[in-house]
């Protein structure tokens, strides 16, 4: 609701000045269900609620999924899972799910960076994330899900 509205702040511009910032509002928002509190919220009486919620809006497709955090309890290793039950979803008529967000990386995991040690090159150090090879073998599983039962 707050992204659809116009707004002002101090912002700076490309010559270093303070001045105030307007925005138009945003007519193409949404809503990212990402889980909260070592909760799911990506299940069916979810995205349910989350229609209800935004129902007088007016946004065609306003639900975002993300697989990762904690929908997938912060283990990477289940975004497949979710994703699959997201792609369900849709295709059982759930249309108001405009997509979903996978975390992947060149390689799987998560590592702490620690001063003066070398980092892992392309691990996360942020969010334990997909690999490369898993995240291509999963989309291309999404998306013989979706070709093998037209939407």
């Amino acid at each position: 609701v707050a992204a659809k509205q116009s707004h002002h702040f101090l912002g700076i511009n490309a010559d270093g000045l303070t001045p105030i910032i307007k925005t138009m509002g945003n007519p193409d928002r949404h809503i990212v269900l990402r889980g909260g509190g070592g909760k799911t919220n990506y299940e069916a009486e979810h995205v349910t609620r989350a229609e209800a919620m935004v129902a007088s809006e007016g946004v065609a497709r306003p639900i975002m999924i993300d697989c990762s955090h904690d929908n997938s309890s912060k283990d990477h290793r289940r975004q497949g899972l979710v994703a699959r039950d997201v792609l369900r979803q849709f295709r059982d008529s759930r249309q108001s799910i405009m997509g979903l967000m996978l975390e992947s990386n060149l390689n799987p995991g998560k590592q702490t960076w620690q001063q003066g040690k070398a980092l892992a090159h392309g691990v996360s150090i942020t969010d334990a994330c997909l690999g490369w090879d898993e995240t291509e073998a999963l989309l291309t599983e999404l998306a013989d899900m979706i070709v093998t039962k037209p939407i």
